[in-house]
C-alpha cells in the first residue's frame, strides 16, 4: 500500500527550530523524524511514500535528491580533467518517494485531497510527519480489511491535548471532536487506513481532514479505531524532541525496530 504523509504545516509550536525547515524535518538522532516515520512503514514492507508538502518544501526535496550521496561513502575524482564519482557501501532504501507541493495555506483535508491521482482507486495508509509509534502496520491493515468499513485510526490511550474519540465496545467510533485539555480519553495517534472513497468527502483546501472529514465519517458508523496500548510520541515542541533524542541515545527508542 502507498503512505501518505502529511509534512506541509508551519509547526508554529516548535518555532526554534521550524523557522529554518519544516517540522517533519527536524532530526532526532541525526535524521529526520520524517525519516524515522519512513522507517517505519518500510520495516513492515511499505516502501512507496508520497509526502504532502508545503511550508518551505523545497528543503524535502532538495534532502532526498541528496538521500543516496547522504547515505554512502563516496569518491570524487578530478584527476582526469573531469568529476567522477563513485559510490561505496551504499545503503540507500528501496523506496519511492513521490513530494508534492500541497500548499502554503492549505488544510489537512486539502492536502490529502491534491494527492489523490498519485494514490489511485486503491486502500492507502496516511499518518502526519510529526510522530513516531510501535503500532504493527499489518496487523492494523488486517483489522481495516477484516471490518469493512471506510476509514481505521490508531488510538492511543494517553492524557493529552490530541483530538477525541468516543468508542464503542465494537471498536466502533461513535464520534470525533477537537481536542480539550481536560480530556484523559484515547486519542487520534494517526498512522490510519483509508479506502479512496474518503477522497469524495474531501471538498476543497479548507477542509480540515481530522474536523470535518473523520466527525463525518464517524456519524455515518464508516471510522473504526484500532486501539494501540505500546509507545506512540509526537514532537510538537522542544520538550517532546528532547524525550524522543533521549531515547535514541540511550537505545530504547520503541520504534526503531530496524537494524
Amino acid at each position: 500500500m502507498k503512505v501518505v504523509l502529511l509534512a506541509g504545516g508551519y509547526g508554529t509550536r516548535i518555532s526554534e527550530e521550524s523557522q529554518y525547515k519544516p517540522k517533519p524535518m527536524i532530526e532526532i538522532g541525526g535524521w529526520p523524524i520524517l525519516w524515522h516515520i519512513m522507517k517505519e512503514y518500510s520495516y513492515y514492507g511499505h516502501n512507496e511514500f508520497i509526502i504532502c508538502a508545503g511550508y518551505k518544501q523545497h528543503i524535502i526535496k532538495e534532502w532526498f535528491s541528496n538521500y543516496f550521496i547522504r547515505s554512502s561513502d563516496v569518491t570524487f575524482d578530478y584527476t582526469g580533467n573531469n568529476e567522477n564519482v563513485s559510490f561505496h557501501n551504499s545503503c540507500c532504501e528501496p523506496w519511492k518517494v513521490t513530494i508534492v507541493d500541497t500548499g502554503l495555506n492549505t488544510m489537512t483535508g486539502g492536502r490529502i485531497k491534491r494527492i489523490k491521482k498519485y494514490v489511485g482507486n486503491e486502500i492507502f495508509l496516511m499518518t502526519y510527519g510529526d510522530g513516531v509509534c510501535d503500532v504493527d502496520i499489518n496487523k492494523l491493515i488486517s483489522f481495516h480489511l477484516n471490518h469493512g468499513k471506510m476509514a481505521t485510526l490508531t488510538a492511543v490511550r494517553l492524557v493529552q491535548t490530541k483530538g477525541v474519540l468516543d468508542i464503542a465496545g465494537d471498536y466502533t467510533v461513535k464520534s470525533f471532536r477537537e481536542k480539550n485539555i481536560s480530556d484523559g480519553s484515547s486519542i487520534n495517534a494517526g498512522y490510519m487506513v483509508l479506502n479512496p472513497e474518503v477522497f469524495d468527502f474531501i471538498k476543497d483546501d479548507l477542509c480540515v481532514f481530522e474536523k470535518d472529514i473523520l466527525s463525518e465519517l464517524a456519524e455515518m458508523g464508516q471510522l473504526m479505531s484500532y486501539v494501540h496500548e505500546g509507545f506512540w510520541q509526537c514532537m510538537d515542541n522542544k520538550r517532546e524532541m528532547d524525550i524522543l533524542e533521549k531515547l535514541l541515545i540511550s537505545g530504547n527508542a520503541p520504534w526503531k525496530r530496524w537494524e
